[in-house]
């Protein structure tokens, strides 16, 4: 049943009758402002404007991997990017692929190796050592360290950094803008090649982006001058990684194959900067390669070990979270990415 409530009565001191209202909450009477509420009481639903952070955690055969994003790398028009391959082609291979016809975005998926003993993050991102540098493909890099604590994992946690090259977008969140380790407990793992390539100031020749390259892996890597791991081809890093020379893009890119017995995925680096233009074309050059013809033959190469040994692969620069198979078809191969389990490891 429906009950009416009317306000209580009492006597005022002539004996009249007084209306008497229910005593009000502190602050009744007095609008808050709040733009949600005011737009939700307009029928508006106000946007969020904001993105969770960015990992993804899966596991291979033991161990645990969590791919981090430093943000999207805008590549920009990819006339310049890739100088010898025919403009319509480019066109043709990328629209029908429903991507934008000039235009290239790339990714940056590091990745975080926890064997239950170590720590191992593979690649650094761009951060933010080398100020006005850093921002040189715009502002949506920079993003790994938060990312990576918005993960669970604190950078003085890492053992190593293995890095696959020495470029801005690999290495340069190795430092502060301080020149403060980023990684105050770890050693530094890069190969030999690169280590004194990048390090030498009679390299700042040719591209423009020479210059800061070479200062700023110059400024990363030298605070961890006592404590690197020199990679060599073949041989393990540490306990589960292995490297194996890819030369061309850098002349000592390496890419990790990480083990755990029969389980195994690949973090190739920069073998290959394009899941459509460099798969289905895996001879074209590019532009940031120091060698572009080595380049084309170390990613054939190992384009064709990935296909046939059917490993799981980790790309750097494919959609995120870069997580995949190779296939080869015709001249070249497809990229097949993993489905992602959100819901169980």
């Amino acid at each position: 049943m429906l009950m009416h409530r009317t306000p209580m009565r009492i006597l005022d001191q002539g004996g009249h009758h007084e209306h008497s209202e229910p005593p009000r909450p502190a602050g009744h009477g007095r609008r808050r402002s709040d733009p949600a509420a005011a737009a939700c009481r307009a029928g508006r639903r106000p946007l969020r404007n904001e993105l969770p952070p960015a990992w993804h955690r899966f596991k291979v055969g033991s161990y645990e991997l969590t791919i981090i994003s430093d943000g999207s790398l805008p590549l920009g028009e990819t006339g310049p990017a890739f100088p010898s391959s025919p403009a319509a082609e480019v066109r043709d291979l990328l629209t029908g692929n429903f991507l934008a016809p000039t235009t290239a975005t790339l990714e940056q998926n590091a990745l975080v190796l926890n064997t239950g003993r170590q720590l191992i993050l593979f690649d650094t991102g761009m951060g933010e050592s080398m100020g006005e540098a850093s921002k040189m493909f715009g502002p949506t890099t920079g993003r790994l360290l938060a990312n990576m604590k918005a993960a669970g994992i604190e950078p003085s946690q890492i053992d190593v950094v293995a890095l696959t090259h020495a470029h801005c977008d690999h290495c340069w969140a190795l430092v502060d803008a301080s020149g403060n380790k980023n990684f105050p407990n770890a050693q530094v793992a890069i190969s030999e090649v690169d280590l004194k390539f990048w390090t030498d100031d009679s390299n700042k020749r040719g591209p423009a982006f020479m210059t800061p390259f070479i200062d700023g892996a110059k400024k990363n890597l030298a605070a961890y001058r006592d404590r690197m791991i020199m990679v060599q081809d073949g041989k393990e890093v540490v306990p589960g990684v292995t490297g194996f020379a890819t030369p061309g893009h850098t002349l000592g890119h390496m890419v990790y194959f990480i083990a755990d017995g029969n389980n195994v995925v690949v973090n190739t680096g920069d073998l290959a900067h394009h899941q459509i233009l460099l798969l289905r074309k895996p001879l074209w050059e590019f532009s940031f390669d120091t060698d572009p013809k080595l380049s084309a033959q170390s990613r054939l190469k190992m384009l064709t070990r990935l296909a046939s040994d059917k490993h799981p692969v980790l790309s750097y620069h494919f959609p995120w979270p870069g997580l995949g198979h190779v296939k080869q078809e015709g001249e070249g191969f497809g990229w097949y990415p993993a489905s992602m389990n959100v819901t169980t490891l």
